[in-house]
């Protein structure tokens, strides 16, 4: 599974690396609804709870699904202006004025990405004028609960309003913590920008994409970038741009606006505790399967103790030769074994640095 970003005909001058303040105060608002996402980031969350207002904080929890599950592509909002080119603002005010730039129906669409009837990605009815989609995203909406159900009817009743609290609200999260966190994190958002633009100029999109992270990859024969993700996606430049967008709050998260008819953006951790060659979600998938066996579980116990011939596991566990071959065999082609030959006999030994590190590969790989 992978989001694939066809990139055919895109000239270098198109791909830019950009700080997006709108794009860190969304991840910031996730970070604070989601610590647990986010343990590095403990001691700052605990620090803006402590001292948020309780008024702000009602309000915060009022539109939390905007940024909870993970954030709205309305935080991306240059991505959404018709010649899919623009870049984002300077500051966070020239961000929210591009927000506003969006039409309604481009703003309700993206309000109600984790409601609305149509697929992320494709093209379909428009919630505010088309009636069956409307009530699609109204019996989504109940499901999340009334809050949610509440703010989804105020939204297509009223767009305008919902645009000038949601503006309001961001200024005021401004105010209380993000200017502060901002004037912080920018020196080192800055500097990322500057590195991979360098690599940009001077060794091209391939290096770059691989400084951005391990699970991005370019085939330039194909003229794709393929971004490995639990989940499926595919979108294209076209005559457009491609922005690649650092965040310092984001770890673990990496996420691809591929939006239908919006420039693609890639907004990428940052300054992370990343795993040195991270497994790809297909290699993962592959080792906990390889492990949920119970004879495999059985043989690992032997075999994260001490090294093993298959013969002797065969005696261990009262099976045949063959049987405990398959099982290794299993266990090889998923990376979990290290093998070495002594005289004429072959020793296997699971590598538990690697079976250590499957339960921060698999939440890097579940919320990447």
């Amino acid at each position: 599974m992978s989001v694939h970003i066809d990139i055919a005909g895109l000239r270098p001058e198109r791909v830019a690396v950009v700080l997006s303040p709108l794009a860190e105060l969304g991840m910031a608002l996730h970070a604070l609804s989601e610590p647990a996402h986010h343990p590095g980031l403990q001691g700052w969350v605990t620090g803006v709870t402590a001292r948020l207002d309780p008024h702000l904080a009602d309000r915060m929890c009022e539109a939390d699904f905007l940024w909870r599950t993970t954030f709205a592509d309305l935080f991306l909002p240059y991505a959404g202006l018709p010649d899919r080119t623009a870049l984002p603002g300077a500051t966070l005010g020239e961000e929210l004025d591009l927000l506003d730039k969006l039409s309604d129906e481009q703003f309700v669409d993206a309000a109600l990405e984790f409601t609305c009837a149509v697929g992320y990605g494709e093209c379909g009815p428009a919630v505010l004028t088309d009636p069956q989609a409307r009530r699609r995203a109204l019996e989504l909406a109940a499901a999340r609960g009334p809050q949610q159900v509440r703010f989804s009817e105020r939204l297509l009743a009223d767009p305008p309003r919902i645009r000038a609290w949601l503006r309001q609200f961001l200024e005021d999260c401004d105010e209380a913590f993000f200017a502060e966190a901002w004037s912080r994190l920018s020196h080192q958002l800055a500097a990322d920008t500057r590195h991979k633009t360098e690599l940009l100029r001077r060794k091209g999109l391939a290096e770059a994409l691989t400084a951005v992270s391990p699970a991005v990859t370019l085939d330039e024969a194909a003229g794709r970038i393929t971004v490995d993700k639990l989940a499926e996606g595919r979108t294209a430049t076209g005559d457009g741009g491609l922005l690649l967008v650092p965040t310092s709050l984001g770890w673990p998260h990496l996420m691809v606006l591929h939006r239908h008819a919006w420039q693609p953006v890639l907004h990428y951790p940052v300054g992370s505790p990343a795993l040195a060659a991270p497994a790809n979600v297909e290699q993962l998938a592959l080792r906990m399967t390889a492990l949920s066996h119970p004879v495999r579980m059985r043989i690992c116990r032997n075999l994260a103790r001490s090294a093993y011939t298959t013969g002797e596991l065969a005696q261990a566990h009262g099976m045949t030769a063959p049987e405990i071959s398959r099982h290794l065999a299993v266990l090889k082609k998923a990376g979990l074994l290290t093998t070495r030959r002594r005289g004429r006999y072959v020793l296997h030994q699971l590598d538990v640095t690697v079976v250590a590190r499957l339960g921060s590969e698999f939440l890097e790989g579940i919320l990447r």
